[in-house]
């Protein structure tokens, strides 16, 4: 279940429409001087788009690729098959046209240093570009000091999205700005480009890649690393996220964004807990109340709502897009390590369903007050 938010959406006129590679093509809106204050975002962010789709109404998430400081709200989209959503949107909106389009959101994001020396990493996989793209340009028109490790894997160089673009961007930021491609489906002069983005190839990017440093000669580029930020689906960020967190990066500077639901823990759960048996959990949902008695705790608290029938939200259970928060009125939860709450929203008791073990006999939680 998608939580049901209200949210505002406002029409937008497509300036702009171009197919870059076979399977994605560009979409480019121009916000009205009314509107400019309201689409400001930042870089890593997404809208939603409001269209029809086989006489249905259809809400789906697109990351910007531009970055904050440029006009408009560029997005990339791609189009799996001609019975997709996506490809409704391909074959029905045209320049000139307009479309339904909320205000910016997500988490996907990084504090702003334009005054630090820093590095970031950065891991796409296919479409998994467009956040990051944003994020690079963001980087090299505001920090002139960070350096970005950009790390790009595709079936082929004719299916990876922005490569003109991200080339032009690597001539111009030599110092600053380096592009590494992988290709699953591509014999090349050098094996070691070959194959898909995985925890194993990580391995190798640090100890072949991210060795010298030759702004420090005690040190390897690795343990520069202030940043990663990863973008694709979700086998790829739990192996490519825990293999960063093996070599040193805290797991509080690993920042990912799913492109598809994904029903596994990124991390995997290094604690014990105490185990409870016959659990009373009262929750509120769209001003009703429900009751029901969990058998024990040996499983995290939404998935065990989910199979006793209740259509409470939730989208990735992976505690990363939030859908499924909600403030804990009364009982203890653990809440394990999530990629969405703030250190605030927990000091206020917000915590996500699909990260919480009950640590007490009684639990009230309230979806309505998010």
């Amino acid at each position: 279940m998608e939580r049901k938010v209200s949210e505002i959406f406002n029409r937008l006129k497509i300036v702009k429409k171009e197919q870059i590679t076979k399977s994605v093509f560009v979409l480019e809106f121009e916000i009205p001087l009314d509107f400019v204050e309201n689409y400001q975002f930042l870089a890593g962010q997404y809208v939603t788009l409001k269209f029809l789709h086989n006489g249905n109404v259809v809400e789906k998430d697109f990351s910007m690729t531009n970055a904050p400081q440029e006009k408009n709200i560029s997005l990339a989209i791609k189009f799996s098959d001609e019975n997709s959503a996506s490809s409704s949107i391909f074959q029905n909106y045209k320049t000139e046209e307009y479309l339904e389009v909320s205000l910016p959101k997500g988490r996907f994001t990084i504090n702003s240093k334009p005054h630090e020396f820093r590095t970031i990493v950065a891991l796409a996989s296919g479409i998994g570009i467009t956040p990051i793209f944003s994020h690079i340009k963001n980087l090299i028109n505001t920090e002139p000091r960070t350096r970005i490790f950009l790390f790009y894997g595709n079936k082929n160089s004719e299916e990876a999205a922005f490569k003109n673009e991200l080339d032009l961007l690597v001539s111009e930021n030599e110092n600053r700005f380096e592009v590494h491609y992988f290709y699953s489906q591509k014999k090349g002069h050098n094996p070691f480009y070959e194959g898909r983005l995985t925890g194993k190839k990580m391995a190798l990017i640090i100890n072949q890649i991210m060795m010298l440093d030759d702004t420090d000669e005690e040190a390897t580029l690795w343990d520069a690393v202030d940043e990663v930020l990863i973008c694709g689906k979700g086998e790829m960020i739990k192996s490519l996220a825990n293999a960063c967190y093996h070599h040193g990066i805290r797991k509080e500077n690993i920042h990912f964004e799913l492109f598809e639901a994904y029903n596994e823990d990124i991390y995997p759960v290094e604690k014990e807990f105490p185990l409870l048996e016959n659990i009373e959990v009262e929750f509120i949902l769209n001003n009703k109340t429900y009751k029901t008695l969990l058998e024990n705790n040996n499983e995290k608290l939404l998935p065990q709502l989910l199979e006793q029938g209740f259509d409470v939200p939730y989208s990735c259970k992976s505690g990363i897009c939030g859908t499924c928060e909600c403030h804990l009125e009364n009982g203890q939860v653990e809440l394990l390590e999530n990629e969405y709450l703030t250190e605030k929203e927990v000091e206020k008791g917000n915590i996500l369903t699909c990260m919480s073990i009950v640590l007490s006999k009684e639990l009230k939680i309230n979806f309505d007050t998010i």
